[in-house]
């Protein structure tokens, strides 16, 4: 009826390799972070070094207007980018650490569902119905956790939906603003 001393072990075991995994997890996204950071910082100390040669290279007031429309446009499709990519590793971390909590929850599950059989195997007689509701409240619970992860999961598409809609949104307005100086040199 009760764990023995091996079950409770391995069942340490897993606990303690699943939160080495969520470590490894979070120190793998940590290090794409900041390659991330550092190709951003690189870019924009580039873009700003471009900019100043730029300036130095300004012969009268249409090139200043024509540069100035220029500048703005790399740093924020920059800025823009490295946005989608931070959701991105954090997304892809929390869906991670999802994974394994899932993987953990249904081995609890099944070890919590054996635990029931065996003790309801030696229990005396009459005592199916306390069994039958720990069952039932067993089952009461992954469904409440099922139906939680299943409006979690919608809840992520949707702000996936919005993020991408926002990024794209930004996107286009970033090129139509760095078009209307050249539409205006033009006139």
């Amino acid at each position: 009826m009760f764990a023995t001393p091996e079950q409770i072990v391995a069942a340490n075991k897993a606990s303690i390799e699943a939160l080495v995994d969520i470590a490894n997890n979070a120190f793998a996204s940590a290090e794409k972070l900041n390659a991330l950071s550092l190709g951003l910082a690189r870019g924009l100390v580039e873009d700003s070094l471009a900019g100043a040669r730029g300036l130095l290279g300004v012969k009268d007031v249409q090139d200043l207007i024509a540069l100035q429309g220029s500048l703005g446009k790399p740093v924020l499709e920059k800025v823009v980018t490295y946005n989608r990519s931070v959701y991105d590793i954090a997304s892809e971390n929390q869906a991670q650490v999802a994974r394994l909590i899932e993987a953990q929850m249904a081995e609890l599950n099944k070890a919590f569902g054996g635990f029931i059989d065996k003790a309801a195997e030696s229990a005396p007689a009459g005592s199916d119905v306390a069994f039958a509701a720990m069952k039932s409240a067993l089952a009461a619970a992954n469904s409440a956790y099922d139906s939680v992860s299943k409006v979690a999961r919608q809840v992520t598409e949707m702000a996936e939906a919005n993020v991408n809609a926002a990024t794209d949104a930004t996107m286009k307005a970033v090129s139509a603003a760095s078009k209307a100086p050249s539409a205006k040199k033009a006139a």
